[in-house]
């Protein structure tokens, strides 16, 4: 009997082995885990669908595989219920959204009747706005209202034939033979060392660059003085760790985010291009950026504003602790409205964070050093932590992000013993 890998969910047809649990010979149980797989940026289980004895063992470490295919072969089941088999996984095409089901067309999409005498496309502002921003021409789509009006449905029913025709004559088109990049054999100048990129490692690069390409960058730099945090931190730290946490930087990163996104929400949305809406999330779920030897990891701490500041801070450890052991599931990396960058720990200057679609907003964190500023009349030594804020500039205004800035210095700079009390 075959053992084949099932369906990993919406979104994921694939995974990298990193880690076989069983062998050859061994006797499993159904669901019992034979193996780990990688899938974008989580590493999972996977059960066994029948008991037996494992007789061949078809995969190996680094095996990049797809569902229904092959893992092992068991014998002897013990009474296990035959798994029917899975059909072979076929290649689809990947575009940008799954088109809806729609007429056959035929490559061309026909415009509707012009209003007579040269008139205007009867539609609403906001339409008109959308259509502006996507390109498209309104006299070639076609109104479902009252008197051939146009709504935002109706530009999405445009799209989707668009889309349609686009992916028929990528089909019907031969195959292009576009030049290779160019290989350069750097052996020719002195020793190398080659390894492979990582599942992990592509799939990073391949969300960053799609959010450099996709969004409006702008960063916006400020100063934070840490002196008064600093203090109420390593006045409470032994009374964090006798409650198994530790009282970083961090938790107070987070309180002071969540406090400047609530005068501030749209810092905590994303933007619907297709269908023209900013969307305004009413919870706060922190993304924090974890480095990890395997490559930078963003768990979420959910509901920020509703937990304790020690709360935080050992939900933080736990999954910074899971994240370097790669045993984050893909529930916890879903759902972040705003993520937090810090590479003070490291040593790090300010930097310009790149935004983590589809939030619109990220916040870099360097190292905090001693500085002498002036207070009053006198120059004294605080503690200076330079924060940049890099932000999707479709939604956010600079005046805005400036506005942010200095609401979440002032948080930061804020806190209250009764916030730190245990």
């Amino acid at each position: 009997m075959d053992i084949r890998l099932p369906s990993l969910g919406e979104g994921a047809d694939s995974g990298v082995v990193v880690n076989i649990l069983v062998k050859e010979g061994d006797q499993i149980a159904k669901d019992q885990p034979i193996l780990e797989l990688e899938t974008e940026k989580a590493v999972g289980t996977i059960p066994a669908t029948a008991a037996g004895k494992v007789e061949r063992i078809k995969v190996k470490v680094g095996d990049k595989i797809s569902a229904g295919q092959v893992l092992m072969t068991v014998g002897g089941g013990g009474g296990a219920e035959p798994a029917a088999p899975a059909a072979a996984p076929v290649e689809q095409p990947t575009v940008a959204a799954a088109p809806m089901p729609v007429t056959p067309v035929t490559g061309a999409i026909q415009a509707p009747t012009m209003p007579p005498g040269g008139l205007p496309v009867a539609a609403s502002p906001t339409v008109r706005k959308l259509a502006r921003e996507l390109g498209i021409d309104l006299a070639r789509v076609r109104g479902t209202e009252p008197g051939g009006r146009i709504a935002v449905a109706d530009l999405r029913s445009y799209i989707v034939q668009l889309q349609q025709i686009a992916f028929q004559q990528q089909q019907a088109a031969p195959p292009r033979t576009e030049k290779p990049a160019e290989q350069v054999d750097f052996a020719q100048f002195g020793p190398v060392l080659k390894k492979p990129v990582s599942s992990l490692r592509a799939t990073i690069g391949r969300r960053l660059l799609e959010s450099w390409n996709s969004t409006a960058r702008v960063t916006q730099f400020d100063e934070v003085e840490l002196t008064g945090l600093n203090e109420l931190r390593k006045k409470y730290a032994k009374a964090y760790e006798a409650n198994g946490a530790r009282l970083t930087p961090m938790p107070f990163a987070i309180k002071a985010v969540v406090a400047a996104l609530r005068k501030h929400p749209m810092f905590n949305a994303s933007l619907d291009a297709v269908a023209g809406e900013v969307v305004l999330k009413e919870y706060f779920h922190i993304g924090i950026a974890v480095d990890t030897e395997h490559g930078l990891l963003v768990p979420v701490i959910r509901d920020a504003d509703k937990k304790s500041m020690l709360d935080v801070a050992k939900e933080l450890e736990a999954l910074a602790g899971k994240a370097r052991e790669r045993k984050l599931s893909a529930d916890e990396m879903r759902g972040g409205t705003f993520t937090i960058s810090n590479q003070g720990g490291i040593g790090s200057g300010a930097f310009t964070p790149i935004v983590n679609k589809p939030e619109v907003a990220i916040l870099g964190m360097a190292r905090a050093v001693l500085k002498p500023v002036v207070r009053g009349e006198a120059i004294v030594a605080r503690l200076i932590m330079p924060v940049s804020l890099s932000y999707d500039h479709r939604v956010v205004d600079g005046a805005d992000a400036a506005r942010f800035m200095v609401d979440l210095v002032k948080a930061f700079e804020a806190f209250s013993e009764e916030q730190v009390r245990l």
